[in-house]
């Protein structure tokens, strides 16, 4: 006998009751707007890392996770007479539908591409450019709204992560011409920064120092830009290469009977190399000698 499933309006009346001021739970009750925020920011990450491991058979469950804090800020919008679930999916349809005239041309549901446009024209910097500028009468249309100057930068959050926000800012100001004509240009600027950083630590200035690191980190990361890599994922693969040498070197340690604080940091070296050879050819790992990258580190 087939099981029921439960569909999207059960799950708008599980919210509804989860907020009820008479039945529902007291930890849902005490939530708000500002209070669900780092639990969507989680939410999302945990949805990239799943796809990023390949958990597929996780993803149905992290992507529920994400919806629901949809449904959470709908539930708030409800209560207070702003909005609810359906004008959410109503907005995101027919901004959809605006953006993409080549697919609905009539700006219907009912209407579909002409039958002339292929798919490979569909990617092409025309309609690239449609998107943008529809975008970007979106932006100008909300700066009218709330009497503010416009800008290009315009709605890029400020909750982003940094490197993930430093990004969108620079890919924005580079829609408009502000950008270094190739990558070469971008690794002078790195150059450049890096070498203010080390300027500042010389005359022994910290604060300087630390600020120029930040103009570094930008740099780099309109390096990631230009190589049409995102920075954010850049570094996560790294923190991930980071995390799986170091737990060998941990476990090398460990069967050498050698504690981590005790091992000293040639000993760590060595078999930080060991894992960076194995990765290279795990069947066939070369030995590690002590010429070995001299006078490097962990990379």
């Amino acid at each position: 006998m087939s099981v029921a499933r439960y569909d999207l309006g059960d799950l708008l009346t599980l919210m509804a009751v989860l907020r009820d001021r008479d039945q529902g739970c007291p930890w849902d009750l005490a939530q708000d707007w500002d209070s669900i925020v780092p639990h969507t920011l989680e939410e999302a990450y945990e949805v990239a890392d799943a796809i990023e491991r390949r958990a597929f058979d996780e993803l149905p469950g992290e992507l529920g996770d994400l919806l629901f804090q949809v449904v959470y800020y709908s539930q708030f919008g409800a209560e207070e007479g702003r909005f609810d679930f359906h004008d959410v999916v109503h907005t995101l349809t027919d901004k959809m539908l605006g953006r993409h005239p080549h697919v609905f041309p009539d700006g219907t549901l009912a209407s579909r591409r002409p039958p002339g446009v292929t798919a490979e024209q569909v990617q092409t910097r025309l309609v690239n450019s449609r998107w943008e500028a529809l975008k970007a009468e979106e932006r100008a249309e909300r700066s009218a709204q709330a009497d503010r100057p416009h800008s290009v930068l315009d709605d890029v959050p400020r909750t982003l992560p940094a490197l993930s926000r430093a990004a969108k800012l620079s890919r924005r100001a580079a829609r408009v011409g502000f950008d270094w004509p190739d990558a070469r240009g971008v690794i002078a600027k790195i150059r450049e920064e890096l070498d203010e950083v080390e300027e500042a630590l010389v005359a022994g200035n910290r604060d300087h120092a630390v600020e120029e690191v930040g103009d570094l980190l930008f740099a780099v990361t309109n390096l990631a830009r230009t190589l049409k890599a995102d920075p954010e994922q850049c570094l996560r693969a790294t923190n991930a290469k980071f995390e799986r040498r170091f737990r060998h070197v941990e476990a090398a340690l460990g069967a050498e009977g050698i504690p981590l604080r005790e091992a000293g940091l040639e000993a760590m070296e060595h078999h930080w190399l060991a894992a960076k050879r194995q990765e290279a050819d795990p069947e066939h790992p070369e030995p590690v000698t002590d010429n070995d990258n001299p006078g490097g580190r962990r990379s």
